[in-house]
């Protein structure tokens, strides 16, 4: 695999299942800034596969792993908001509808893992130790036309700042979808 992506490297060194068998076989990987400022598009989406030819490709999309400042203040849940943990989540997403309105990648059974950050503040609170598990619609979705600042884009979901991007990415997953069905892993590492 000497000319595996550098992303599947990491991933798998991580311990997690990397995806290497048949073209469109897509590996999602978010990973989440070292800075970790809250409200802005400081994350990357690799979707990293194997073309028709064999060839490995890796597209890398802006994005945010992290709510926006808006849900930090204003959580939904009296717990606090929920801040995705890093991990590897087998089969948690399928294609389905965000919020009844778009087609996305949507939590429809899938556990994840994930903090609740409660002090209403924008510093992104992920205490070891601190993580629950479950079922709470941890979305990958789109934010505007070219959004700049997360606000209320995420209230805990993976999102691509740029539409026309996140429309690249949507084709990749139906095509994937079309040969290995509608249920996709994320996989979330940290720099």
């Amino acid at each position: 695999m000497a000319d595996i992506p550098a992303i599947l490297t990491r991933s798998k060194d991580a311990g997690h299942t990397i995806f290497t068998r048949g073209a469109w076989n897509l590996n999602i990987i978010g990973v989440r800034s070292a800075a970790r400022k809250a409200n802005v598009f400081d994350d990357q989406m690799h979707v990293a596969f194997k073309d028709e030819t064999g060839q490995w490709v890796n597209l890398s999309f802006e994005c945010t792993t992290d709510p926006g400042a808006y849900w930090l203040a204003k959580p939904m849940q009296v717990t606090g908001t929920a801040i995705m943990a890093p991990g590897q989540y087998r089969g948690s997403h399928k294609i389905g509808k965000h919020r009844g309105k778009y087609t996305a990648l949507v939590q429809t059974g899938g556990r994840v893992s994930y903090f609740r950050d409660n002090d209403k503040d924008e510093i992104l609170d992920m205490e070891p130790g601190t993580e629950q598990s479950g079922y709470i619609g941890l979305n990958l979705h789109k934010a505007g036309s070219d959004s700049t600042s997360v606000d209320r884009w995420s209230a805990g979901c993976q999102v691509i700042a740029n539409s026309l991007e996140f429309d690249i990415f949507m084709a990749l997953v139906q095509k994937s979808a079309s040969l290995y069905g509608d249920t996709f892993t994320y996989t979330l590492l940290e720099d």
